[in-house]
C-alpha cells in the first residue's frame, strides 16, 4: 500500500495530540504514501484554525479548512465569522467545515448550533466555498438545514461518514461527497460496512479524523495519517477492488472535492487497470443513451478519467497503452509472463489479468479496431483472457452476423441485457432500434453461447423497481450467465 498515493482529506494536525512530535507524524504519513493531507482547524477556537493555515506553510503537501464545530457554537462572538472568512483568502484554505450539529454530546446549545450552521453554510456559499460537514445525532436536522439554504447547490462533504445506506443513498442524491474513518475496520460497523460496496467510488473520500477513531489494528489509540493505509485496505476489500483502485478513486474524489485540480484539462485513458485486468477505452460514442449511465454525471471510473473528447486511438495507440498498464503492475506483468511462456491461451488463469474491451462508449461502434487489436493482443503480446463487453447490439447495427469473427478472438463477451421486456428496455436505454433492440440483444447473447465462446454473460443493472428475477429468467433461457451489477456503481 505504501507505494500508492493516498491523501487524508479530515485530520486535526494542529490538536495538542501532536505538539511533542509532529514533524515525525509527518514523516511517517509520507513514508506510507499519505503524500497530501487537509487539516481542519475547526474544534480548537479561532486559534486553531490560525494553527492550520500555518501549518500548511511549513510543510509541503498540507491545505486547511477552517469554521466553527458545533461543539464551540455556543461561544461564538462577534466578527468570529469575519475572521474565519478573512482566512479562507489564503490559497491554501479549501474550504469551510466542519460546521453542522452535534446532538449526541450537546456541547453548545441546540438553538446555538442551528444558528451558527445556518450562518456558516451562508458565508461558504457567498465565497463559493465547499463545505465540511459534521453532524451526529442529527441527521434528518442536518439534511435539512442543508436543503433550505440550498448548500447542495456547491459542494458538501459528510465528514466521518459512519451510518447506513438510506442516509448514504439521501446525500448520494443531492449530490453529497462521504468521507470514511478507521470506523470502517471496526466489526462493530455493521450497517457502515455494508453501505460502502454501494456508494460510488467518485464520492467516496478517506479520512483519519486523527488524532480519533484510529483503525483496527490501533484501535483506541492515537490516530495519525500513516495509518489511512488501514482504512483504504478495509474499503477495497468491501468494494472487492484493490487498494490500489481505492487509493487512486479517492485521491481522485478528494481532489475534485476540495478543487485541487484548478479545472485543468485532463486527457481521457486509452487504457487503465482496475484490480488485475486492464480495460481499454476504444470510443465514447454509444448506441444507446441509458438512463443510468454514470458518464452523463461524471467521466471517472475508479479514479480513472475516460472522456476521449472525439479522440479516436488507432490499433497501435491501443496496443502501446495497453503495455503501458500493464508494466505498469508488477504483479500483472509477471502473471501475463508466465501464462505467454507456458504457452497457455484461452483459460481464466488465477491471478492473471484479462483484457477487456469496454470504456465509456460502445466498443463494436469500432469494430476493425476491437477485431485487430484483440488480434494482436493474443498473438504478438500472448494474453490469454480477451473479453468484449458490449450492448450486443452489433449484428443489428451492421447488418450481419459478426459472432464468427468475434469468437476467433474473444475468451468472454459480456452483454447488457438491462430489461426483461422491450418496453422496460426501451426506456431505460433509448435506442434508435427502439424495443427491436432488446430482442436483438438476446439473440446475440444466444449467437455467442451458440459459436461456442467460453464465457458468455447478460448482465443488467439494478435500477430501482426493475424486476431483476424475470431478467435473470430470459437472460438464462439463451444458455448465458447472468449478472446483477450495482446501480450507480461501476468499474
Amino acid at each position: 500500500m505504501s507505494a500508492h498515493h493516498l491523501i487524508d482529506s479530515h485530520v486535526h494536525l494542529g490538536a495538542p495530540h501532536y505538539r511533542d512530535d509532529l514533524e515525525q507524524v509527518i514523516e511517517r504519513a509520507r513514508a506510507a504514501g499519505v503524500t497530501e493531507m487537509v487539516v481542519i482547524g475547526a474544534g480548537y477556537g479561532l486559534e486553531g484554525c490560525e494553527r492550520a493555515v500555518e501549518l500548511t506553510r511549513e510543510y509541503e503537501g498540507l491545505y486547511a479548512v477552517v469554521g466553527i464545530h458545533p461543539h464551540e457554537a455556543g461561544d461564538v462572538q462577534p466578527g468570529d465569522l469575519d475572521r474565519i472568512a478573512e482566512m479562507t483568502r489564503d490559497p491554501r484554505v479549501l474550504a469551510w467545515g466542519e460546521i453542522g450539529l452535534d446532538f449526541f454530546r450537546d456541547w453548545s446549545p441546540r438553538d446555538a448550533q442551528r444558528q451558527i450552521f445556518r450562518e456558516q453554510i451562508r458565508r461558504a456559499r457567498g465565497l463559493d466555498l465547499p463545505i465540511v460537514i459534521h453532524s451526529r445525532a442529527a441527521e434528518d436536522e442536518s439534511l435539512a438545514i442543508l436543503d433550505e439554504e440550498r448548500a447542495w447547490d456547491g459542494r458538501v462533504l459528510i465528514h466521518c461518514f459512519s451510518h447506513d445506506w438510506d442516509f448514504a443513498r439521501r446525500v448520494l442524491e443531492r449530490g453529497g461527497y462521504l468521507s470514511v474513518p478507521g470506523v470502517v475496520t471496526y466489526k462493530n460497523a455493521r450497517e457502515l460496512r455494508e453501505a460502502i460496496p454501494r456508494v460510488p467510488n467518485e464520492s467516496l473520500l478517506l479520512e483519519t479524523d486523527g488524532p480519533f477513531l484510529a483503525p483496527v489494528p490501533r484501535r483506541g489509540k492515537r490516530n495519525e495519517p500513516a495509518l489511512l493505509v488501514h482504512t483504504a485496505a478495509e474499503v477495497a476489500r468491501l468494494k472487492g477492488l484493490s487498494p490500489r483502485d481505492v487509493a487512486r478513486a479517492s485521491t481522485r474524489a478528494t481532489r475534485e472535492f476540495y478543487g485541487l485540480d484548478g479545472g485543468a484539462e485532463r486527457e481521457g485513458a486509452i487504457a487503465y487497470q482496475i484490480r488485475d485486468s486492464i480495460y481499454l477505452n476504444l470510443t465514447n460514442r454509444c448506441t444507446l443513451r441509458c438512463s443510468f449511465c454514470h458518464k452523463f454525471r461524471d467521466w471517472t471510473v475508479a479514479g480513472h478519467y475516460l472522456n476521449l473528447r472525439g479522440h479516436r486511438p488507432t490499433v497501435d495507440d491501443v496496443l502501446l497503452a495497453a503495455r503501458l498498464a500493464v508494466a505498469d503492475h508488477a504483479a500483472t506483468r509477471l502473471d501475463l509472463e508466465r501464462a505467454r511462456a507456458d504457452g497457455r491461451r484461452g483459460e481464466d488463469l488465477d491471478g492473471v489479468a484479462e483484457v477487456a474491451f469496454v470504456g465509456y462508449g460502445e466498443p463494436t461502434q469500432r469494430l476493425e479496431v476491437v477485431l485487430e487489436a484483440a488480434r494482436r493482443l493474443r498473438e504478438d503480446e500472448g494474453v490469454c483472457r480477451i473479453r468484449l463487453d458490449t450492448d450486443g447490439l452489433v449484428n443489428l447495427r451492421e447488418g450481419r452476423d459478426v459472432v464468427p469473427e468475434l469468437a476467433a478472438v474473444f475468451d468472454a463477451v459480456t452483454v447488457s441485457v438491462n430489461a426483461a421486456d422491450g418496453a422496460t428496455y426501451a426506456e431505460l436505454c433509448r435506442n434508435p432500434h427502439g424495443e427491436a433492440a432488446w430482442e436483438a440483444s438476446l439473440a446475440f447473447l444466444e449467437r455467442c453461447v451458440d459459436a461456442g465462446i467460453p464465457w458468455v454473460q447478460g448482465s443488467v443493472v439494478g435500477v430501482p423497481g426493475l424486476d431483476i428475477e424475470a431478467c435473470a429468467e430470459r437472460i438464462e433461457a439463451t444458455g448465458a450467465r447472468f449478472r446483477e451489477r450495482i446501480y450507480h456503481i461501476v468499474g
